[in-house]
C-alpha cells in the first residue's frame, strides 16, 4: 500500500449470515482508497453499498479477503438513520467527545462550535428525539464532523430528505477536507461531490472510474453495459 494510501481490500467476501452456503453480500472486492479522495458507491439497492461501508468502518467482519488501514485512523461513520439519544443537542455531540477522552466543558465547548459553523446552534438546546428528519440528519452528521476525523463515511446522507436539508447537507460535506467514502443512488449529488465513482452490482465490484469517465455514457458502455444501463435507468448520462 503506498504512503497516501488509507485503505486497501484484497478480494474481500462478506456474509450477513453465518450458515455455510450464505449468499454473499460482498463477493471478491478490491479497492484501493488514497488519502483526499471523495469516492461515491453506486448500484441498486441490494448491491452492497452499505455492507462495504460497514466493512471500512469495523462493523462488518470478511468471510476472506484482507481490509488493510491504519487502526490508529480517525473515521466516522453517518447511517442512513442515524439515532439521536434522548439529551440535548449540545449533548449529543459533546458525549462522543467525551468518550474520547476530551473534558467535558472542552467537549461542550466544541460541540456549540461546530454546531454554529453547521448553521445549528439554534436547536443546540433542544431535544435529540424533537427535531424533524432533516435537523436530525444534520445534527448527525455535526456529530461525526466534531471527531475531526480523517475518513468520513456516509449511508445515502440526503435520503428522504426535502431539497432545502439536502443543500444544507451537501454544503456542509463539501467542506469537509478529509477522505470521504459515500453511497447514494442521487446521480446528480455523485457528480457534485465525488472525485471517483464505484459501481456495485450483486455484491460485486464492476466499475471503478474517476467521475468525469464514469458519467462519459460511450467510455462507460465499454467497460459496463449493466452499469450504463443504471446510470440511464436513473435519468442521468
Amino acid at each position: 500500500m503506498s504512503a497516501s494510501s488509507l485503505i486497501r481490500l484484497n478480494k474481500v467476501s462478506v456474509a450477513l449470515t453465518p450458515r455455510h452456503g450464505a449468499p454473499l453480500a460482498l463477493e471478491g472486492v478490491s479497492l484501493n482508497i488514497q488519502a483526499g479522495e471523495r469516492v461515491a458507491l453506486v448500484g441498486s439497492n441490494g448491491s452492497g453499498k452499505s455492507t462495504l461501508l460497514r466493512v471500512i468502518h469495523g462493523l462488518q467482519q470478511p468471510v476472506s479477503g484482507q481490509l488493510v488501514l491504519d487502526a490508529a485512523l480517525r473515521q466516522a461513520m453517518l447511517f442512513q438513520r442515524p439515532v439521536l439519544l434522548r439529551l440535548t443537542v449540545q449533548n449529543n455531540l459533546a458525549l462522543g467527545l467525551w468518550l474520547q477522552g476530551t473534558p467535558w466543558q472542552q467537549a461542550r465547548s466544541r460541540a456549540m462550535q461546530v454546531l454554529g459553523d453547521a448553521g445549528l446552534d439554534d436547536v443546540a438546546q433542544r431535544r435529540g428525539r424533537q427535531l424533524s428528519v432533516g435537523q436530525t440528519q444534520r445534527v448527525a452528521l455535526a456529530r461525526a464532523l466534531a471527531l475531526k476525523p480523517e475518513l468520513l463515511l456516509l449511508d445515502e446522507p440526503t435520503a428522504s430528505l426535502d431539497p432545502h436539508s439536502k443543500r444544507l447537507v451537501e454544503a456542509t460535506v463539501q467542506g469537509f477536507a478529509g477522505t470521504m467514502v459515500f453511497a447514494s443512488h442521487n446521480l446528480g449529488q455523485v457528480k457534485r461531490l465525488a472525485t471517483r465513482v464505484v459501481y456495485l452490482e450483486q455484491g460485486r465490484l464492476l466499475v471503478d472510474l474517476p467521475v468525469h469517465e464514469f458519467f462519459d455514457h460511450a467510455l462507460l458502455q465499454t467497460r459496463s453495459a449493466d452499469a450504463a444501463s443504471f446510470v440511464k435507468g436513473e435519468g442521468v448520462t
